[in-house]
């Protein structure tokens, strides 16, 4: 069954995407692990992020995926925000990237319970 893609959907799609290009950049590029190899953390950070295109065919199943996932992004951005000063703006917008993935995940659900 294939969902179709609304504009709060894409809003979420949209923030799936670019955490993870986040994740690409923070961690690959910009801040790399500097007591891990990097290719594991890139690993760790990632893979998790690309397993709900499995259950792309619906949305709505692969950002429910997506939005439990994005609980450890949020934690994660979290402490690196507190923790970390120079890394601190990524963490703001990883932040940023996850409560707008749990949003649009909130309102889709009030929605189709009004309906």
């Amino acid at each position: 069954m294939t969902t179709p893609v609304t504009a709060n959907y894409r809003v979420g799609l949209l923030a799936w995407a670019l955490l993870t290009v986040l994740q690409l950049l923070w961690h690959g590029w910009l801040f790399p692990a500097q007591s891990m190899s990097p290719m594991l953390v890139l690993v760790l950070t990632v893979v998790p992020l690309l397993l709900p295109l499995f259950a792309l065919r619906d949305v709505r199943r692969a950002l429910l995926w997506v939005g439990i996932l994005s609980l450890f992004y949020f934690c994660h951005g979290v402490s690196e925000a507190w923790s970390a000063p120079g890394e601190r703006w990524l963490a703001w917008l990883e932040i940023g990237l996850t409560l707008t993935l749990i949003g649009v995940l909130g309102a889709g659900v009030k929605r189709r319970r009004a309906a």
